[in-house]
C-alpha cells in the first residue's frame, strides 16, 4: 500500500509538471508574439535605422516555435527584399525621416540581384533628399555594394575591407566516398550538370569550370560597376586584384588603406558614428548621449503597407528548393504554391499573375506540378508574368517556361536546363564488416534497390532512362514556350547556367526587369493603365501546430508523395535499410529463442520508420530526380 502511495505521488508530481511546461511554454508564446507585434504609432521624427542583422531574402523561412521563445535582437533574421524596398520608398516624401542609417556590422548578406534592387531604393531616397550614412565594423563585398550607395561611409578603425569577387572551392567527396566504400549511382543528363560532380569527382570537370568562369565573371563586372557608378571615387579594382600588397605596404593597416583608396569617408568607432547622427537628427532621449533619434525598422514597415488601389494582380512567390508536399515558407513547397494558384483562380478580382522566381530548382514532379497549375490560369486567359530572382535556374526555370513573358536581371542566374538523380548504395562499405546479401528474386528488380548487394544493371538502366525521359520532357516543354526546337533548346540546355544578359541573347527571357517592370506588364496585359492596379501578395499563412507528440510546437511539415521512379527508388531504399536495422535491433534485444519469420516482409512495416531515422543523415547527400 505504502508502495502504491508513493507511486501516484510520483505520477501526481510527473502531471504537474507537465502542466507547469506546458504553460510556461504558452505564457512564453504569448510573450513572444506580443513582444514582437510591430507598433506603428510608435513612429516620430528621426533617422529611419535599417539595422541589417542577417540576411536579405525573397521569402523569410516560416519561424518554429523554438524561434519565437529564443527571438532577441542579436539573432539574425531574414529580411523579406521587397518590405527593405518598400521601406526606403517610403521615406521619400515622409517629412519625419531625417536620414536613412545603414548599420551594416552584422550583415550577412543577400543575392546580387536583391542588393542591386536596395541599392537602386537608396539612390532614390538619396535624391529626394535623405542622406544615407553606412557603418560597418568590417566591410564585405555584399555589405559594401549596400555602403556605396550611402552618402558618407563610416569603418571601424580597427576593423577592415576586402573584396573577394564571386567564386571559391567547393568540396568533392570522391575520394572519401571511395574510402568508406560507398557507392554514389548516379544519372544524369547534360554536360554542364556540375551539382553531381562532388560524388563522382575528385575536382572540377572542365566543362564546370568553363561555365563557371563565364558567369563569375560576368557577376563580378556587374557588381564593380554598379559600385563604380554608385562611388565614383573609389579605387577598387587595384586593391580588389592585389589585396596583399596593399595591405603588406601599409603594415597590416587595413583601415589606412581603405582611406587612401577613397573607399571609406572616416575612421571612427560607433559612439563616434551615432554621435555624428545624433547632430543631425537629434539626440534620443534615453540615458545614453550618444544615441539618436531613429525610426524602428519594423514599425516603419507596419506603418507602409502594399497599397491597395485599383484593381488587384495576385503574386505568387516561389523561393528556395522546390520540394513536394505543403511545408511552409523557407521551401517551395508545390503543393502549397499550387493551392495558392488554384485559390487565386476562384478570385475574379485578380486581373493576371506574377509570378516571383528566386530558387535553384528542386524536385521535376514538383515543378511540373507548380507549372500544371500556371497552364489552368492560361486556359481561364489570365496573363502570366515570370519575375526572376537571384536565380531562377532549373527546376526554377521550368515553372517560369509557363509564363507569357518573362523578365530578369542581367545578374540573374538562369539556365540549367538538365535532370540528374544520385542514389547511394553500401555493398563495399558492408562487404568490410562482413556484411553480405544473397536471396531469390521473381523479377529483375527484386529487392531492389539493394542496398547491400549493390544495384543491378537492370536498375540502373531503369533509372537511367527515367532520367533521361525527364530531360526530354524539360527540353520539350521549354522549347514549346520559347518557340525553339528542341534541338536549340538542347545546345544551350546540358545542365549550362547563364547570366541573365545572356539568357536574354539565348532567348530564354524576354526583357530586363524587376517585380515593378514585371507588374506593369501583367497590367497592361490584363487591359489596366497605370494607376488601376495593385499587387495582391498571394503569401501563405503561417500557423503553428500545437503540441505534437514528437515534440514542441513548430511549423506544421507535410511529407512529399513518391514521385516517379527515382522516388520509388529512394523510399524503398530507405524503407529496406529501416527493417533490416529494425530486424538486427529487435534479434539483438530479444533473448529467447525466437520463432520469427524473416522472410515475411511484404506487409507494411509500421515500426520500422523510427528505427530508419538515422539513414537521413547517411543519405544528406542523396537527391532525388530533381532537375538543379
Amino acid at each position: 500500500m505504502q508502495f502504491a502511495r508513493a507511486a501516484w505521488r510520483f505520477l501526481v508530481a510527473i502531471k504537474d509538471g507537465m502542466v507547469l511546461i506546458a504553460m510556461l511554454l504558452f505564457f512564453g508564446l504569448l510573450y513572444s508574439l506580443l513582444s514582437a507585434q510591430p507598433n506603428s504609432a510608435s513612429i516620430r521624427d528621426g533617422a529611419f535605422l535599417l539595422d541589417l542583422n542577417g540576411v536579405i531574402v525573397e521569402e523569410p523561412a516560416a519561424p518554429t516555435f523554438e524561434d519565437l521563445l529564443a527571438s532577441n535582437s542579436d539573432s539574425p533574421r531574414e529580411y523579406r527584399l521587397r518590405d527593405v524596398v518598400r521601406a526606403i520608398d517610403a521615406t521619400v516624401d515622409d517629412d519625419r525621416v531625417k536620414a536613412i542609417v545603414l548599420d551594416l556590422s552584422r550583415f550577412i548578406g543577400g543575392g546580387q540581384t536583391s542588393l542591386t534592387d536596395v541599392g537602386e531604393a537608396l539612390d532614390r531616397a538619396r535624391k529626394a533628399g535623405k542622406p544615407v550614412y553606412a557603418f560597418a565594423n568590417f566591410f564585405g563585398d555584399d555589405g559594401y555594394q549596400l555602403a556605396a550607395h550611402a552618402t558618407e561611409i563610416w569603418m571601424d578603425p580597427m576593423g577592415g575591407i576586402i573584396f573577394a569577387g564571386p567564386g571559391g572551392n567547393r568540396l568533392y567527396y570522391k575520394g572519401l566516398i571511395d574510402q568508406l566504400g560507398v557507392t554514389a549511382n548516379i544519372y544524369r543528363v547534360g554536360t554542364y550538370k556540375s551539382a553531381v560532380e562532388p560524388y563522382m569527382r575528385a575536382d572540377q570537370s572542365p566543362e564546370s569550370r568553363e561555365a563557371s568562369e563565364a558567369l563569375y565573371g560576368v557577376l563580378w563586372d556587374s557588381w564593380l560597376a554598379e559600385v563604380k557608378k554608385a562611388r565614383p571615387q573609389a579605387v577598387i579594382q587595384p586593391f580588389a586584384d592585389d589585396p596583399a600588397a596593399f595591405i603588406t605596404a601599409a603594415g597590416g593597416d587595413i583601415a589606412s588603406v581603405a582611406i587612401r583608396q577613397k573607399l571609406v569617408d572616416k575612421l571612427a568607432d560607433k559612439t563616434a558614428f551615432d554621435r555624428f547622427v545624433a547632430d543631425k537628427v537629434g539626440v534620443d532621449e534615453t540615458p545614453a548621449p550618444d544615441s539618436f533619434k531613429s525610426i524602428n525598422y519594423d514599425d516603419y514597415v507596419a506603418a507602409n503597407p502594399v497599397e491597395t488601389k485599383g484593381s488587384p494582380i495576385g503574386v505568387i512567390t516561389v523561393a528556395g528548393e522546390i520540394i513536394g508536399g505543403k511545408s511552409g515558407t523557407g521551401k517551395a513547397a508545390s503543393g502549397r504554391i499550387a493551392e495558392q494558384i488554384y485559390k487565386a483562380l476562384d478570385e475574379d478580382e485578380i486581373r493576371a499573375l506574377v509570378v516571383r522566381v528566386d530558387s535553384p530548382g528542386g524536385s521535376a514532379f514538383a515543378s511540373e506540378e507548380i507549372r500544371l497549375a500556371l497552364l489552368q490560369a492560361k486556359k481561364k486567359k489570365l496573363p502570366i508574368v515570370i519575375s526572376m530572382g537571384d536565380v531562377a535556374a532549373s527546376g526554377g526555370y521550368w515553372i517560369a517556361a509557363a509564363g507569357d513573358h518573362i523578365f530578369a536581371e542581367p545578374d540573374t542566374i538562369t539556365g540549367s536546363i538538365g535532370v540528374f538523380a544520385v542514389l547511394p548504395s553500401f555493398e563495399k562499405a558492408l562487404a568490410k564488416w562482413g556484411v553480405t546479401a544473397d536471396g531469390v528474386q521473381t523479377t529483375p528488380l527484386s529487392g531492389e534497390p539493394d542496398f547491400v548487394g549493390g544495384f543491378s544493371e537492370d536498375l540502373n538502366l531503369v533509372l537511367q532512362s527515367g532520367v533521361e525521359n525527364s530531360y526530354r520532357d524539360f527540353v520539350t516543354l521549354v522549347s514549346e514556350a520559347r518557340g525553339k526546337t528542341p534541338a536549340e533548346v538542347d545546345t544551350i540546355g546540358q545542365g549550362r547556367v547563364w547570366d541573365g544578359g545572356t539568357a536574354r541573347q539565348l532567348g530564354l527571357v524576354d526583357g530586363f526587369g524587376g517585380m515593378t517592370e514585371a507588374l506593369a506588364e501583367a497590367a497592361k496585359r490584363a487591359g489596366l493603365e497605370k494607376g488601376e492596379y495593385h499587387a495582391q501578395y498571394l503569401d501563405p499563412k503561417v500557423g503553428l501546430s500545437w503540441f505534437p507528440f514528437d515534440g514542441i510546437p513548430f511549423v506544421r511539415q507535410d511529407s512529399a508523395p513518391v514521385t516517379g521512379v527515382i522516388g520509388w527508388a529512394a523510399q524503398r531504399q530507405k524503407a529496406i535499410v529501416g527493417q533490416a536495422m529494425a530486424t538486427a535491433q529487435g534479434l539483438l534485444v530479444r533473448e529467447d529463442v525466437q520463432a520469427l519469420c524473416l522472410e515475411c516482409g511484404t506487409g507494411v512495416h509500421r515500426n520500422s520508420q523510427a528505427s530508419a531515422k538515422w539513414i537521413d543523415l547517411l543519405l544528406a547527400y542523396s537527391f532525388s530526380s530533381a532537375p538543379r
